[in-house]
């Protein structure tokens, strides 16, 4: 059996686009993964490979809030269970596109609370913290949220070079 999880080996694994995800929280997915990478091994430094995601895409306006928020989220959520969280390598190729129970969880509680759906809500951070209401989860994930709204998807930033005016 192979160590590298694939839909072979991990039949529980979707692809993002069946789980009904918009473009920026599919985006989001690689800087979750850069950064649960990041904390399960604080040496490798990746945290700083996903903000480099995050500002890519989205530019630097947006992109460093949305992985700074993401970090805090995540922290939360880690200090919330019992286990750990069940992720897919960022760097491995044949698990890129696809998404664990435990990653679709984490992006299904923000998706909900970007739409302001309380209810569903409610039930994903019952289902990720694994039955704890923990304050500290549902806070980083509103305040995610409240700054990455549903409807306001971050377009890209195309970095250009500075313009300079005479003013006299």
């Amino acid at each position: 059996m192979s160590a590298i999880p694939t839909p072979q080996t991990k039949p529980e694994m979707q692809r993002p686009g069946d789980l009904g995800f918009d473009p920026f929280e599919t985006g989001i997915l690689s800087v979750t993964r850069h950064l649960l990478v990041s904390f399960r091994s604080p040496e490798t430094q990746t945290w700083h490979i996903a903000y480099s995601i995050a500002a890519e895409r989205w530019g630097d306006n947006i992109g460093f809030p949305a992985a700074h928020r993401l970090a805090k989220y995540l922290k939360a959520v880690l200090r919330s269970r019992t286990d750990s969280i069940d992720f897919n390598d960022p760097f491995c190729v044949e698990s890129r596109d696809w998404v664990t129970q435990d990653e679709a969880a984490l992006l299904y509680v923000l998706h909900f609370m970007r739409r302001d759906d309380t209810p569903a809500a409610r039930d994903a951070v019952e289902t990720l913290t694994l039955g704890r209401m923990d304050p500290d989860v549902i806070r980083t994930g509103l305040d995610f949220a409240q700054r990455f709204p549903s409807g306001a998807t971050p377009a890209p930033q195309h970095r250009t070079k500075p313009v300079l005016y005479v003013v006299s």
